[in-house]
């Protein structure tokens, strides 16, 4: 997968966003896909994810003034906000079980590493047709089978298998591409 944005330009947008609020929308765009990768290795509710990574980006706009550059991509000091809200979930719903708190996830270098990849392949899911993409997120993100995809989206079970089909291929040549 191609590398992210480099340091420099990051940081130029990252200052520019900090003079000017409605500056944060690039931040937003070039970051949002591996924010969203990072909550939803970890949470396995596709609402649930989204939902905190909506807190993500509100929390970060809202302390943007705060942050200072020191080196790291701005995605970490992200990750660390999404693993803030993440434990905040824990906590309430531990809170609500009569539970005791559960301890907090540590974010490494790893993380970083795999959260680029998932960003990269939602990315390329996105640019997919409308069609293929839906098939390939009601199949994997959603666990359904060819049955009743077929059922809901009112198509033959070949039509979808043929549609999973070459949306994981148009992946397979996509990834490959990104790779050289």
């Amino acid at each position: 997968m191609k590398a992210r944005t480099n340091e420099p330009d990051e940081q130029r947008i990252v200052e520019a966003a900090q003079k000017d609020p409605s500056r944060f929308a690039e931040l937003y765009e070039n970051n949002f896909d591996r924010v969203y990768a990072f909550v939803a290795s970890r949470i396995y509710d596709r609402d649930v994810a989204q939902d905190i990574t909506a807190e993500v980006f509100h929390h970060a706009l809202a302390n943007l003034g705060k942050f200072e550059w020191r080196g790291v991509p701005f995605s970490a000091w992200l990750f660390r906000i999404a693993a803030n809200a993440l434990m905040d979930r824990r906590k309430h719903a531990a809170r609500e079980q009569g539970k005791p708190a559960p301890e907090a996830d540590a974010v490494d270098a790893g993380d970083h590493e795999v959260v680029e990849r998932r960003a990269a392949l939602f990315s390329l899911v996105s640019q997919l047709p409308e069609d293929q993409r839906r098939v390939l997120e009601m199949r994997f993100a959603e666990e359904r089978s060819i049955r009743e995809i077929a059922r809901e989206l009112g198509r033959s079970e070949g039509a979808i298998k043929q549609l999973q089909f070459r949306a994981v291929q148009t992946l397979r040549a996509r990834v490959s591409e990104s790779n050289d």
